[in-house]
Formats: C-alpha cells, sequence, structure tokens
C-alpha cells in the first residue's frame, strides 16, 4: 500500500502508548493505548528507513568475502569472517525490519503518531 499526504487512514491494531500516571508521587495507574479503528489523516510520508552505517558495512564485507575469500590467506579470511560475525546482529535486525515506510498521522481524537510503520495502518 502507498500512502500520500493527506490520505485517510484507519489503525489497524491496537497501539500500546505507554503507562498513565497520576499524582505528585508519580504512581503508575494505568497504561495508555491507542483502539484499532481509528482514523486520521497522513500528515507526511518519510520513506525508506536509511541503512545504518553497520549494516552498509556488513554488506561491503560480505561481498568482499564471497567474491574473494577463497582467494585470501587463512589469517585474513578469518579476521574478515569474524568482522562479518560481529555486524551480524545489526544485518539480522535491519532484514527484520525490512524496507520500512514510516508515516505521521494525525488522529481525529487529536494524538499524532510520527513514525509509526504504514503496516499498522489501512487507507480507506
Amino acid at each position: 500500500m502507498t500512502l500520500e499526504e493527506g490520505r485517510r487512514v484507519r489503525l489497524t491494531e491496537d497501539l500500546g502508548i505507554g503507562e498513565a500516571v497520576a499524582g505528585a508521587a508519580g504512581a503508575v495507574v494505568g497504561f495508555l493505548s491507542l483502539g484499532a479503528g481509528i482514523e486520521g489523516t497522513v500528515e507526511r510520508v518519510d520513506g525508506e528507513l536509511p541503512e545504518s552505517e553497520e549494516v552498509r558495512e556488513y554488506q561491503r564485507l560480505k561481498a568482499l568475502f564471497e567474491d574473494y575469500g577463497h582467494t585470501m590467506p587463512v589469517a585474513s579470511r578469518e579476521r574478515l569472517e569474524a568482522e562479518i560475525a560481529a555486524l551480524e546482529p545489526e544485518w539480522a535486525a535491519h532484514r527484520e525490519r525490512g524496507n520500512r515506510v514510516t508515516v505521521r498521522v494525525r488522529l481525529d481524537n487529536g494524538f499524532v503518531l510520527d513514525g509509526v510503520h504504514q503496516d499498522v495502518l489501512t487507507a480507506l
């Protein structure tokens, strides 16, 4: 789905926002959430989240290893494998996120969601 500025959308999932706090002592009295079905208007489309420097470095090192790893001296190849392994968690997190498009939505109840993933919205 492609979202555009000015387009009406509906929240498809309940979103937990945070704890509700009351009193001077700051006692937690509940949990604030927005229920599925709330509608609003897209104010801004941020596009794909940029790749982190670690992700770009992982891709560069992985390509280097795949293209030239078999020709490297053993010590160099092992060092390269260790560097790739160290960047593996960042790469896995990036792949899990996928090509995320985020938007800013002003909901009809006055709340503003900024940086919300497009997958929790549906166009009307």
